[in-house]
């Protein structure tokens, strides 16, 4: 497996970083969510296993192969890992997340896997570092921003594969304001419109949950 060392840490702040106080936020929000419930998807702020595992699924089916290296932004406990090696796709994984008690539970689930504290511009990884960039619900969150650092995010991790990108995010055609609380929903519509501005070759899948959408981008 990579080992990326500290050459790849960013340790000056960025114009692209999520807000100080939101970023403070959102690890205490995960530290409390961790004690509470443990080794769950409930610690994550997801449903069930169950659903988990269909978005992984969704993820995979952009083209991972085993072989493959991988970055998984927002990685949680690195349960994509366990079921991509469930799935006979072993990849050289590499896993992210702002949550250092969070990682710390997935390192003990996963020892040795490449876990690394931070968001994804805190590294300062070279364009096409890895075959796929994926997220799983990273960007639901709302930061209060029109979707700003969502866009960021994504033209990060475009610059970072080498074949391509799958994220998910919540569908705003299917929530009201009240029902999303501390969420955010996107149209899809208007992320795939960006999307092309980055590459011609993105479509929208919806097929898989009824208030859900991915998006899959992939190298021309």
């Amino acid at each position: 497996m990579r080992s990326w060392g500290p050459f790849w840490l960013i340790n000056h702040a960025s114009a692209d970083d999520m807000n100080p106080l939101q970023r403070r936020r959102l690890i205490e929000r995960h530290r409390d969510s961790l004690n509470l419930h443990g080794y769950a998807p409930d610690a994550l702020f997801w449903q069930s296993r169950g659903l988990q595992k269909v978005l992984f699924r969704v993820l995979a089916d952009i083209g991972v192969s085993a072989g493959d290296s991988l970055l998984d932004v927002g990685c949680g406990f690195a349960d994509l890992h366990s079921w991509l090696r469930g799935h006979d796709l072993s990849v050289d994984y590499t896993g992210i997340d702002l949550s250092p008690e969070i990682l710390a539970t997935g390192a003990r689930m996963n020892p040795g896997l490449n876990l690394l504290c931070g968001e994804l511009f805190d590294f300062a990884w070279p364009p096409r570092s890895f075959d796929w960039v994926v997220l799983s619900g990273t960007l639901n969150w709302n930061l209060h921003d029109d979707g700003g650092y969502a866009r960021r995010v994504i033209t990060r991790m475009f610059e970072l594969c080498r074949q391509g990108v799958a994220f998910n995010m919540l569908d705003a055609r299917k929530f009201s304001v009240t029902q999303l609380g501390d969420m955010q929903a996107y149209d899809p519509g208007s992320i795939l419109e960006f999307c092309a501005t980055l590459t011609p070759d993105c479509r929208c899948r919806s097929d898989y949950l009824p208030d859900d959408f991915t998006i899959y981008m992939r190298r021309a």
